[in-house]
């Protein structure tokens, strides 16, 4: 049944690829941003926790796992089922403890071995290839560390992680001092890459981290914004004193 669904949204894209003018003008290029788009509104949806909207948003990311995929046929690159053949061929290979018979102990000899296949089958010089320069910095920093870390090569103890902490904020600050801006960049990229270390270490993803404080800023904002204009006041003109009370009772609200 679900392989039945499937080739029917394939066949679909196909024919809107011969039949409507906009999907036939598409390409690789001009569709990737909604691509990207896509795959955010899904993780919303599920920070948020609208399992009823994420239904709806994979179901877009879908579409456009196929669009791409139909453009490729269209160019005689490759097809839907090649694509379908490489991701369920990486799946068995990279899981030789569940179809072969290797042996592993835990997560961390399965993460290990995933990073082991990877740099065979891919012909990979470094351990670190492989990670996508556009993501954000802040998950980029993440994914790089995981990726050695899974070679072995991290902190002993979580309270060294928090004592580099504690010594870039300082060397930020004595850059800040010398009123060095150069020095001044460098500390803070060491600095936030040293938080995002930390984090990794007590299980907390940074990017989840702070998106959910951006969300929590928005909200209470916006809280100043409805409650000023309540009071028939301009926030372009109001003090900082009169909007930190309104911020003080959003934060009250929350709780």
């Amino acid at each position: 049944m679900t392989g039945e669904k499937f080739t029917e949204l394939v066949e679909i894209m196909r024919k809107l690829r011969v039949e409507c003018p906009w999907d036939k003008e598409q390409t690789f290029d001009s569709i990737k941003a909604s691509t990207l788009e896509e795959a955010y509104e899904v993780v919303e949806a599920v920070d948020e926790k609208k399992y009823s909207e994420l239904k709806h948003e994979l179901g877009d990311l879908l579409l456009h796992i196929v669009f791409h995929s139909v453009i490729a046929e269209d160019k005689k690159l490759f097809v839907i089922d090649e694509v379908i053949d490489s991701i369920k061929d990486k799946l068995i290979r990279r899981h030789p403890h569940v179809f072969g018979d290797v042996q592993v102990d835990g997560a961390k000899d399965i993460e290990r071995n995933w990073e082991t296949i990877k740099l065979k089958e891919k012909g990979r010089e470094s351990v670190l290839d492989g990670v996508p320069k556009n993501i954000t910095g802040l998950y980029r920093a993440f994914r790089l560390q995981q990726k050695a870390s899974k070679v072995g090569f991290d902190w002993a103890e979580k309270r060294d992680v928090w004592s580099k902490v504690i010594e870039e904020i300082n060397e930020l600050h004595e850059a800040e001092v010398n009123e060095n801006k150069e020095h001044m960049e460098k500390e803070m990229g060491d600095l936030f890459f040293s938080l995002v270390n930390y984090s990794r270490f007590i299980g907390i993803n940074p990017e989840d981290a702070i998106r959910r404080t951006n969300e929590k800023f928005i909200h209470r904002f916006q809280y100043v914004e409805k409650r000023m204009k309540e009071e028939g006041k301009d926030i372009t003109k109001a003090t900082l004193e009169e909007m930190d009370k309104y911020w003080d009772e959003s934060k009250r609200d929350e709780k």
